[in-house]
C-alpha cells in the first residue's frame, strides 16, 4: 500500500581483516536466518486468479496456481490483506482483522492455502494494517457512537469546541483534510489516508493489546510473517501542534517515526514476534540512517527489516536519472553493509508496472530491458520483493479515461482537481504513466477471454496485450521473460555471495551502464547492466581476458563490456 517503503534485516556485519597479506572477508551474516535468503513474491489476490467467476481474484485461485508459484523458485509469499473489508481502498481499510473478505472465500479456503504452501516449501506473509482501520469496524462504530465509549481512544478525535483542528494532510482525501467532521458527537477524527480509514490511536495500550493479540491469531494459525503496512505512521504526536505552511510537500518528515512508535515496536516484539519464528517488515524506514537503524538492528528488539520507497520514486515518465538510482541503492548498501540489511525492490502494488517505469515497454525492448530490471533485483546484496507480473513482463495498462480507473486516490484526485478547475487532460496523461491500477490489472495467464484470469467481467480491465504477453506463451518459450526469471533465481540461490557478499560500485558516473562487483570467500561476480536503448561501454577497470562468463539475458552476450541496448550481464573475475 502507499508510497513509502525500503526493507531492511538484522544481523549483518561484514568486517575486513588482513592476515598475512591476504584479505579474508567475515561475514556474521552467515549465521543464517531464513528471512535474509528468501525470496518474496508479492501476490496481488483481487487480480492473480478467479475461482468463481466474479471477475474479482480469490483464494481458491491462487491455490489453483500454487505449482506454477513453486515453479518460480520463490520462498515467501507476501499476500495483500484479504481481511474483511467493505473495500473502499482494495482491502488496505480492514473490517475485521480475524475474517475474511468475502470476495475472497473463508477461512477454510485460507487454511487450505496456507498448507497448500506450507507442503510446497513456501511461507507466507500476511500483511497487516494497523495505522488505521476502516470506519466499518466495530471499534470506530463504537467510538463514534459516544464521547463517553469505551472505544472513543481507540481513535483519534478532536472536539468541535475547541474549534477547527491544525491542519493535517491526507494522502487520498478528495480535499486532502485528514481531519472529518461527524456530527454524531460534534468532533473530526483523523485519517490520513481516506474518509473510510480513520486512523488508530496507538497511545492506548488497550488499543496495542487488541494488536497484539490479531497478531497472535494469525501467527497460531502458523503464518511466517507480518508487513506492516504505513507503520512508520503509527505514532503521533497527539497535541496536534501546528505544522508550518507547506509541510505537505515533505509530510514523510512530520509524519514518519514520530512520538513512541520505536516504544510500540519493541512492545510487540516482546508481546509478539519474539514468541514465533516469523520475519517482519515495516512499510516505511524514517526519515534517516538513524531511524531505519533503531527499527531493524538486532540489538534494537523491533523488526527485521523496514521498507521504503528513495528508490522506486525516482522513476519518472520524462526519464530518470541512472546516476540517481545507483547513489540511492549504494548509499544504502554502504549504510547496512556492518549493520542491518537491505530489502531489494522497484515494484509493488502501490506502483505502475515495473518495466514500463524502469525499463522500456516498447516491443523491441520489452523483454531484454525486464530481463535487466530482474537481472539487477536478483543481484543486489539484501531480500529480494517481486511483484507478480513483472516475471512476465507485463506493462502500464494505456486506460485513456478516468472511467478506467478504480484506485481511489486516483478517483478522489480526479476530483479535486475538477473542483479547482484543475487541468484534467494533464492530470490524465500522468497518470496513464504512473497510476497504481497500471500494476494491478488481471494476472495474464493465456491468451482466451479476459486472460484465463476470470469467466466473468473484470473487476478492472485486462491488459489489451494479453494475446502476446502470457504465462502460457512464455512457458513454451526457453528464452522468455518467465523462464529467465527462474533462471536467475536459481543462479541466485546457487551463489549466496550475491545475498551475502559485498558490493562495490564501478564506473559510478557513467549514465547508462550500472557496474557493480559482488564478493565473498574469495570469489567474486561482476555485473553490468545497460539501463539504456543504446550501445552503451563501460569502463569497470577489470581485464574482461580474467573472466569466465556465467549469465546473460541476451542470445549473444558481451564478453569485453561493450553492451547491447537493455543488455544484463554477469561474469566470474577469476
Amino acid at each position: 500500500m502507499k508510497k513509502i517503503i525500503l526493507s531492511i534485516l538484522s544481523l549483518g556485519l561484514v568486517i575486513s581483516q588482513f592476515c598475512n597479506g591476504q584479505q579474508l572477508i567475515k561475514n556474521e551474516n552467515l549465521d543464517k536466518k531464513w528471512w535474509k535468503e528468501a525470496i518474496v513474491y508479492q501476490i496481488y489476490p483481487r487480480s492473480f486468479k478467479d475461482n468463481d467467476g466474479d471477475g474479482i481474484g480469490d483464494l481458491k485461485g491462487i491455490i489453483s496456481k500454487l505449482d506454477y508459484i513453486k515453479s518460480l523458485g520463490v520462498d515467501v509469499i507476501w499476500l495483500n490483506p484479504i481481511y474483511g473489508s467493505p473495500n473502499d481502498d482494495n482491502g488496505y481499510d480492514v473490517s475485521d482483522y480475524k475474517g475474511i473478505m468475502k470476495d475472497f472465500g473463508t477461512m477454510d479456503d485460507f487454511d487450505a492455502l496456507l498448507k497448500g504452501l506450507h507442503d510446497r516449501g513456501i511461507k507466507l506473509v500476511m500483511d497487516l494494517v494497523v495505522n488505521h482501520s476502516s470506519d466499518e469496524h466495530e471499534w470506530f462504530r463504537q467510538s463514534r457512537s459516544s464521547r463517553n465509549s469505551p472505544y472513543r481512544n481507540y481513535y483519534h478525535w478532536w472536539n468541535a469546541e475547541q474549534g477547527k483542528p491544525p491542519y493535517r494532510y491526507s494522502l487520498f482525501d478528495v480535499n486532502h483534510d485528514a481531519w472529518r467532521y461527524d456530527s454524531l458527537t460534534n468532533a473530526y477524527y483523523l485519517h490520513y489516508f481516506s474518509r473510510k480509514q480513520p486512523d488508530l490511536n496507538w497511545e492506548n495500550p488497550k488499543l496495542r493489546q487488541e494488536v497484539y493479540d490479531i497478531m497472535k491469531f494469525w501467527a497460531n494459525k502458523g503464518i511466517d510473517g507480518f508487513r506492516l503496512d504505513a507503520f512508520q505512521f503509527a505514532a503521533k504526536d497527539t497535541t496536534f501542534p501546528g505544522f508550518p505552511k507547506g509541510f505537505e510537500k515533505n509530510f514523510n518528515l512530520y509524519y514518519g517515526v514520530q512520538g513512541n512508535l520505536h516504544g510500540y515496536l519493541q512492545e510487540m516484539n516482546k508481546e509478539v514476534l519474539s514468541k514465533y519464528n516469523v520475519m517482519s517488515v515495516a512499510e516505511g524506514a524514517g526519515n534517516t540512517n538513524e531511524d531505519a537503524h533503531n527499527m531493524v538492528d538486532a540489538d534494537r528488539h523491533e523488526l527485521n527489516m523496514a521498507y521504503a520507497f528513495e528508490a522506486v520514486d525516482i522513476a519518472k515518465k520524462e526519464g530518470y536519472s541512472l546516476i540517481h538510482l545507483k547513489e540511492v541503492f549504494s548509499k544504502w548498501d554502504s549504510t547496512f553493509s556492518e549493520k542491518g540489511w537491505l530489502s531489494i525492490f522497484l515494484a509493488n502494488h502501490d506502483q505502475a508496472r515495473l518495466v514500463s517505469r524502469f525499463g522500456n515497454d516498447a516491443q523491441e525492448f520489452r523483454e531484454s530491458s525486464s530481463k535487466m530490471l530482474t537481472t539487477f533485483i536478483m543481484t543486489m546484496r539484501g531480500t529480494p520483493y517481486y511483484y507478480n507480473g513483472d516475471e512476465l513482463g507485463m506493462t502500464n495498462a494505456g486506460f485513456t479515461k478516468i472511467e478506467d480507473y478504480n484506485d481511489v486516490a486516483t478517483l478522489n484526485e480526479y476530483q479535486h482537481l475538477k473542483s479547482i478547475g484543475g487541468d484534467l487532460n494533464k492530470f490524465l496523461n500522468q497518470i496513464q504513466f504512473s497510476c497504481r491500477d497500471n500494476g494491478r490489472t488481471p494476472f495474464q495467464w493465456n491468451d482466451k477471454e479476459n486472460a484465463g484470469f476470470t469467466t466473468g467481467k473484470p473487476w478492472l480491465q485486462v491488459n489489451k496485450n494479453y494475446k502476446t504477453i502470457n504465462e502460457e506463451a512464455q512457458e513454451k518459450d526457453a528464452n522468455s521473460v518467465l523462464n529467465y526469471f527462474r533462471k536467475i533465481v536459481k543462479f541466485r540461490k546457487d551463489n549466496p555471495l550475491l545475498t551475502y557478499g559485498k558490493y562495490t560500485l564501478l564506473d559510478k558516473n557513467n549514465p547508462d551502464a550500472y557496474s557493480f562487483t559482488r564478493e565473498m570467500d574469495g570469489k567474486k561476480f561482476l555485473i553490468l547492466l545497460n539501463f539504456s536503448a543504446k550501445l552503451t561501454t563501460t569502463n569497470t577497470g577489470i581485464n574482461f581476458k580474467n573472466t569466465t562468463l556465467l549469465l546473460g539475458n541476451l542470445k549473444k552476450p558481451s564478453v569485453d563490456g561493450t553492451l547491447k541496448p537493455y543488455e544484463a550481464v554477469i561474469y566470474q573475475v577469476n
